[in-house]
């Protein structure tokens, strides 16, 4: 290469080098890990109206209002482009690393070295010399020795050069290749994953549909359960399911044997790349007998200003639709309160009871119908993310392994024996056990 292609390739490979630091790959895992820990303290794909109810009465940390919030892209964490942009430093980091200093000392380690001469044993780490009558007999027990103990050998006249645990020079480029395999799943995760959160009544269908409007699945929700303790709070959720799947030809019914599950809190449901969690639940509707009309299904409403978790709506006791009262209830067991304008409660319906007057309408609570919160997650980088874990922890697991290199050279005319070696962990325990291994040879 001429100087000027030299020096025009120069500022690149002090880029190169700069990228592949260690420092600044550790202190992209630091802002990684802190970003990591923000995407856990603040909700993740909430809608903006949310944070502004969080975060504007009171900002995050006493700094940030839902403003500053959705301008850093803090609620969405995982797949802002800064992020992301972290997350492909970090992969360029390890890519340049790996290439410029793991590689070539991978290829260095393959290659057998060859020492003639004692004066260049005495230059590495670990040097001893064995005064012997038979120097050639010595360095035959010493191979016998190094083979009995799983060295590779290699010899030639009055010298040899052994190894041993070289799968360990490995284990480094196998964490930097597994890291950034778990890196692009997770990339890929949060670019082309799909959440959905919905609430469900027993009886009720979710389409599901691909990034072209087509139905890809049909759920359909066949019972929900909510079991409570002895003081009536809820303690597991469980939703019993029908997964539909369209027809092949586009038309007709779907399938009448659709294959069936069940889901509750903490047991998912993994189904062709998707996860089906019981996320919540909540009170869908209100099953209400006014004096003598047919049972009327009423849907409930969230009334946070009441409370935690608690349902209910305004329903008019008059035909002009005056005189409304309030139905309140936190439980599919009930019981549902009835409060007048002025606050005062009127009375207690219990679902399944009889019916009580209330401003000279009777009023009977047949039954309170329950949803299931149901949360889909699909993830195509899953599969990545784990194969990424793997090689990441085999690598790391193989990097334990110390790679060890000896030399011997006979010199037969001075009576000795000269054994020299290197070893990349644990130095002090490899030069304690040159001497031990010298003194089995002469025994």
């Amino acid at each position: 290469m001429s100087a000027a292609g030299a020096g025009a390739w120069r500022p690149l490979q002090r880029l190169a080098g700069w990228i592949s630091d260690l420092r600044l790959a550790i202190g992209l895992l630091l802002l990684i890990a802190v970003a990591s820990a923000i995407g856990t303290a603040v909700p993740q794909k909430e809608d903006a109206d949310f944070y502004h109810k969080l975060y504007d009465p009171q900002p995050w940390l006493g700094l940030l209002q839902a403003e500053g919030v959705l301008r850093l892209q803090l609620d969405h964490i995982y797949s802002s482009g800064w992020f992301l942009g972290l997350l492909a430093w970090l992969g360029l980091s390890l890519i340049l690393c790996s290439w410029r200093r793991q590689w070539p000392a991978l290829q260095a380690s393959l290659r057998w070295i060859d020492y003639r001469t004692p004066r260049q044993l005495s230059k590495l780490s670990v040097a001893e010399t064995l005064i012997t009558d038979r120097p050639d007999a010595g360095l035959e027990r010493l191979e016998a020795e190094l083979r009995g103990r799983g060295w590779q050998i290699r010899r030639k006249d009055g010298r040899l050069a052994a190894r041993r645990g070289l799968p360990g020079r490995v284990g480094p480029l196998l964490v930097h290749a597994g890291l950034v395999v778990l890196m692009v799943g997770a990339a890929w995760g949060a670019l082309g994953g799909q959440r959905v959160e919905r609430f469900l009544a027993p009886g009720r269908e979710l389409e599901l549909l691909d990034s072209r409007g087509r139905t890809q699945l049909t759920l359909a929700l066949d019972d929900f359960h909510i079991q409570r303790d002895p003081a009536g709070r809820p303690e597991q959720f469980s939703s019993s399911l029908r997964l539909i799947h369209p027809p092949a030809d586009g038309g007709g019914p779907p399938a009448a044997d659709a294959p069936r599950a069940a889901i509750s809190v903490n047991h998912p449901l993994r189904y062709r790349g998707m996860t089906l969690y019981q996320a919540d639940w909540s009170l869908a509707a209100i099953r209400l007998q006014l004096g003598r009309s047919p049972v009327l299904e009423l849907p409930l409403q969230s009334f946070p200003q009441l409370g935690d978790q608690i349902w209910g709506l305004v329903l008019p006791t008059r035909p002009d639709g005056s005189d409304p009262v309030l139905l309140s209830l936190s439980s599919e067991q009930g019981p549902v309160q009835v409060f007048g304008p002025d606050g005062v409660a009127l009375a207690q319906l219990v679902p399944g009871g009889e019916a009580r007057e209330v401003k000279g309408l009777p009023i009977r609570v047949e039954s309170v119908l329950p949803a299931s919160g149901i949360l889909l997650k699909r993830d195509p980088g899953v599969p990545l993310v784990y194969a990424g874990f793997a090689v990441a922890l085999l690598g790391g697991g193989l990097s334990l392994v110390a790679t060890r290199q000896l030399w011997a050279i006979a010199d037969g005319p001075a009576g000795r024996l000269h054994v020299a070696g290197l070893c990349n962990r644990n130095l002090t325990a490899f030069a304690g056990e040159l001497p031990a291994l010298l003194q089995r040879l002469e025994a």
